[in-house]
């Protein structure tokens, strides 16, 4: 390799008549490789390569898993918006009131069975009502993309 090829790579050589220019070139070229130095040390990583991808994949999958939580809610409540249409008043009514009925009886059966039921058997109970209190919205809209499949394929076999 000749002395000219050797000047081209990086930064040109100093005068060397100049001692300070030689100090600031020399302390250039330290940068330059501490620089370089680093930039390889973190390709070299793949530790901390891997952690930045599983980072983002996460990252990728919550947004998308948000994304699709999103677009259920919204076909349920269209699901939900078009039973209710399609219902007639009366039917709706009669829903109303058997879901009161329900209610009451259904608290009359739980005070009957609280009282009778043995303390653990109260607590796991306890813990399940708290889960569905907690995910009332994803229960409420399975129940309703159920009950618009009952109806669709209810119809769909009067044909």
């Amino acid at each position: 390799m000749n002395e000219e090829s050797r000047t081209n790579i990086g930064t040109p050589v100093p005068d060397a008549s100049d001692p300070e220019e030689l100090r600031e070139q020399v302390e250039r070229t330290r940068d330059e490789l501490g620089r370089t130095v680093e930039a390889l040390a973190a390709k070299a990583d793949v530790k901390a390569q891997a952690k930045e991808r599983t980072a983002a994949a996460k990252d990728q999958a919550s947004e998308k898993a948000a994304l699709m939580a999103d677009q259920i809610r919204a076909k349920a409540e269209q699901a939900t918006q078009l039973v209710k249409d399609k219902t007639p008043d009366p039917v709706l009514e009669k829903t109303s009131q058997a879901a009161a009925q329900v209610r009451e009886t259904a608290a009359r059966a739980g005070q009957y069975a609280a009282d009778k039921a043995p303390d653990p058997l109260v607590q796991n109970a306890g813990r399940a009502a708290s889960f569905a209190r907690a995910n009332r919205g994803p229960l409420l809209a399975g129940g309703a993309l159920f009950t618009a499949f009952l109806l669709v394929r209810r119809s769909r076999g009067r044909r």
